[in-house]
């Protein structure tokens, strides 16, 4: 639980790096807005797939993410 919502906050700092808002990240990913906001809460685990698209959108490396 506590990695997931690391990974979650992870996720919303560098969406807010990037000057995107969820609405924006998800649209970039080709997601919905509601799958970003449970990522970045910690509601629910990310997907690898999921993580690759957020990663794209964002312009980062996949463990970029990971390292929380």
């Amino acid at each position: 639980m506590q990695r997931r919502i690391a990974l979650g906050h992870r996720i919303a700092d560098l969406r807010r790096q990037a000057d995107l808002s969820q609405e924006q990240l998800a649209h970039a990913a080709g997601m919905e807005r509601r799958s970003i906001q449970r990522y970045e809460s910690g509601q629910r685990d990310p997907r690898f797939s999921d993580l690759l698209l957020i990663a794209h959108a964002l312009g980062v490396h996949v463990t970029d993410l990971l390292h929380c």
